[in-house]
């Protein structure tokens, strides 16, 4: 009875159990009640428990008829006007905008005058509509790629996803990396071929290029009625039905037979689908190996059990800017996307050394949400919730696990786009905000029963580097508020401070991402800022093992500092060194023998200290001193002053002495030992080096290639599509600086190109002299 209460309790209030009110009632009963009377209470108690199954049965609906999804694309492939076309579909607005509209008053999912300028979206929007009685919760998400952490922390909390292909530039670099995103999260997921209407559309190449590419287990669910101008409507192949999109804004759907003139082709897809579904579910399969008549609820059971275990993905085909196809995807998002309930969530018990525990995803359990986005509202920071278990009420105690601090639920809202709506709850599945609530992102809530974290999720490190400084000194205090602010909001923004200059510095994605934030700091806090040259982030590491012998010693009377650190054998260690009279009478000396090498390629980590001292010839208090000075050494390599990465630092024995040793002594040893080995390591510079697209007419392909070279990329691919030539190559980022403006040129605009983070790599030898060389000039001139 206890658990039963306790449990309830979690329930919200319109799923609160009745059977709680008389269980006091109950308990308070005489133990020698009456026949009658005990069979009475039986017969109650009976019916409550009815009543409480009903209440479960009520929240299980309310959860089934529950979607969350995320629309993600390569940039320019309809997202934001897909995400339009469903929110005037499912009547949350009343008119279509859109994206870079003439009326001026843009998409709603894009809110920021930034983006309804440039007409990209920059920040992810969540919003939410009811389609059929269902609700569906949507979070539209960048196609840039270098806002590719929006992508990545909305992925993190949804539970399924329509993946936006555009029928005529198809499977494009973003699309690569937003698939392997999704992969990452185990989203389920259904396509969309987008842009029938555009000359040029070509459905089935893009269906078999994500096949190749993305190697998806894909099939189309749908046949188009005809392409490019003549883009008419859609054959469902599961229903076996043609329909078309009438009425101004496509809003009138009509049904009917299949186009004579397509019978055949239509039967030919229906069967390459049951063929396609049957290899991944064996029920499907039994009744196709049968020649079985497959009955349409039969093709769709299958369909749904095939995508929810992610072994197939459902291809659905239209044009949102033409109001054509987007009912029936959202269809397709209600019968083939998973609910809450059928997606494993696991967390981490602290209490139990982060042992996994699987989420049951009811508002019966104790209470477990997510903090997966920041934004600084009008009303003070608000935090993006996703729930996994249990209730969150306003006016609610909430606790971070995280920091272990108690929190208020002031104001509890639903987003749409940049409008809230306030709710006194929510419960398991849902994606709320708070206002009012300090924390950071990645940060879990729970109601103090369990401590509970969710896994985190990846963040990708910057790639590129601006000096930044406000032009007047009087707007330093807004300058530092805007940082802060954009630094708490995205997790691959990071600010720093040059230790040599003073300049500030701001690292990011790309040179977007930092224009971006730059323009934001100009409209948001009325703060001018005079922005330096793009500094790439550069690495340094070693190539061979080194070894090291060094004496650290300091005496201004009273305690001394004295450390030695060598990489000597330990048979050749001198433990008698000559200082002065003062360290003659020392017995023992601080002494270690150490060594560093690079790690092997493929290490998860970029720095590994390991402690392989036998005994106790270094107390063991004076070990993380020791490591703390390597790793601020390799904080600023002495090739460029860049950080050190890629390398094991080995620590084997050593000495102390018991007055003269001290943390600070070990530090300095450790710290002034690297940088006398360092040169012998052989250190090499990493640049990052860049995965770029192109696509240009092929009529300047010599043009464009002979470029590259001199750009020192690689070309990986090349293929033809169409007119069009698309390459593939690596570039050096130090080397991809302003190419926006020469693509245009060498093409008279007709090229365009995307670019992303691909790896760190050793630069040539003359590039390390120049980098090396102009390093020394700026110091010199210091």
């Amino acid at each position: 009875m206890a658990m039963a209460r306790r449990s309830a309790s979690h329930l919200p209030s319109s799923f609160r159990p009745f059977s709680l009110l008389l269980q006091p009632h109950l308990a308070d009963s005489p133990s020698p009640a009456a026949a009658a009377a005990a069979a009475s209470a039986r017969r109650a108690m009976s019916a409550l428990r009815a009543r409480d199954e009903k209440d479960v049965a009520r929240w299980r609906e309310s959860m089934a008829r529950m979607r969350n999804i995320g629309i993600s694309a390569h940039i320019d492939s309809g997202k934001t006007t897909l995400t339009e076309r469903v929110l005037y579909y499912t009547g949350r607005i009343h008119e279509i905008h859109e994206v870079r509209g003439r009326d001026g008053v843009g998409a709603k999912m894009d809110s920021m005058d930034l983006e309804r300028e440039k007409g990209i979206t920059i920040q992810s929007a969540a919003t939410y509509c009811t389609w059929k009685d269902y609700q569906i919760n949507i979070i539209d998400t960048p196609g840039h790629v270098d806002f590719t952490i929006e992508v990545e922390r909305a992925l993190r909390v949804l539970d399924g996803a329509i993946l936006v292909l555009c029928s005529v530039g198809g499977v494009q670099s973003q699309s690569i990396t937003v698939d392997r995103q999704m992969r990452r999260y185990e989203i389920p997921r259904v396509a969309f071929i987008n842009k029938l209407d555009r000359m040029g559309a070509d459905p089935w190449k893009v269906l078999n290029q994500a096949r190749s590419k993305l190697r998806h287990h894909n099939a189309a669910v749908q046949v188009p009625i005809g392409l490019e101008e003549e883009f008419e409507g859609l054959v469902d192949l599961v229903e076996m039905k043609a329909y078309k999109f009438e009425g101004s804004s496509g809003q009138n759907v009509t049904a009917s037979d299949v186009p004579l003139n397509m019978e055949d082709l239509v039967t030919e897809k229906r069967r390459e689908l049951i063929e396609v579904v049957s290899e991944v579910d064996d029920q499907l399969a039994e009744a196709f190996l049968n020649d079985e008549p497959i009955t349409a609820n039969q093709l769709k059971a299958a369909i749904r059990r095939a995508t929810v275990a992610q072994k197939f993905i459902p291809v659905y085909m239209g044009s949102a800017f033409k109001n054509k196809g987007v009912q029936s995807l959202l269809d397709g998002v209600l019968d083939y996307l998973p609910c809450p309930l059928e997606v494993d969530n696991y967390a981490l018990d602290q209490n139990k050394s982060e042992e996994k525990v699987l989420l049951a995803g009811t508002p019966a359990e104790p209470l477990v949400a997510l903090a997966f986005k920041l934004e600084e509202g009008r009303f003070g920071q608000l935090t993006y919730l996703r729930i996994y278990d249990g209730v969150i009420r306003k006016g609610d105690f909430i606790y971070n696990v995280n920091t272990g601090k108690k929190i208020k639920v002031p104001r509890l809202v639903r987003m749409h786009s940049n409008e809230m709506e306030d709710i006194q709850e929510a419960y398991a599945g849902q994606i709320v905000a708070v206002f009012g609530v300090d924390c950071a992102s990645g940060d879990t809530f729970t109601d103090g029963t369990v401590k509970y974290t969710m896994t985190s999720m990846n963040v990708p490190e910057p790639v590129m580097s601006l000096a930044v400084s406000p032009i007047s000194k009087d707007s330093g205090g807004q300058f530092s508020k805007a940082l802060n602010r954009f630094q708490r909001e995205d997790p691959t923004f990071r600010v720093g401070l040059d230790a040599e200059s003073g300049q500030t510095i701001i690292s990011g994605m790309g040179e977007l991402h930092l224009d971006i934030y730059v323009e934001r700091i100009k409209r948001e806090y009325k703060v001018d800022a005079k922005v330096g040259k793009p500094r790439v982030n550069f690495r340094e590491t070693i190539t061979q093992r080194a070894e090291f012998d060094y004496l650290h010693k300091k005496q201004s009377g009273g305690q001394g500092q004295y450390g030695r650190v060598c990489g000597l054998p330990a048979t050749s260690q001198q433990r008698n060194g000559v200082w002065d009279s003062w360290t003659v009478k020392k017995r023992q000396e601080n002494n270690s023998h150490k060594y560093i090498e690079p790690l092997p390629s493929g290490s998860d980590g970029k720095f590994e200290f390991d402690n392989m001292i036998i005994g106790q010839a270094i107390p063991s208090n004076f070990i993380p001193a020791i490591e703390k000075g390597f790793r601020e050494a390799c904080n600023s390599g002495s090739l460029i002053g860049h950080p050190v990465e890629n390398l094991r630092i080995v620590l084997t024995d050593g000495a102390s002495h018991q007055v003269d040793s001290s943390e600070l002594a070990f530090k300095l040893a450790a710290i002034y030992a690297f940088r006398q080995c360092y040169t012998s390591a052989k250190p090499v510079i990493l640049e990052p080096v860049m995965k770029v697209e192109l696509k240009f007419p092929t009529e300047f392909q010599g043009t464009v290639t002979g470029d590259m070279n001199k750009r020192k990329g690689i070309i990986v691919g090349n293929e033809q599509e169409g007119d069009d030539t698309i390459v593939v190559c690596h570039v050096p980022l130090n080397n991809m600086f302003g190419y926006a403006t020469a693509i245009r040129s060498v093409t008279q605009g007709k090229g365009e190109f995307t670019m992303e983070y691909l790896e760190h790599n050793v630069v040539s030898q003359d590039v390390q002299m120049q980098l090396v060389n102009s390093y020394k000039a700026a110091k010199g001139t210091e």
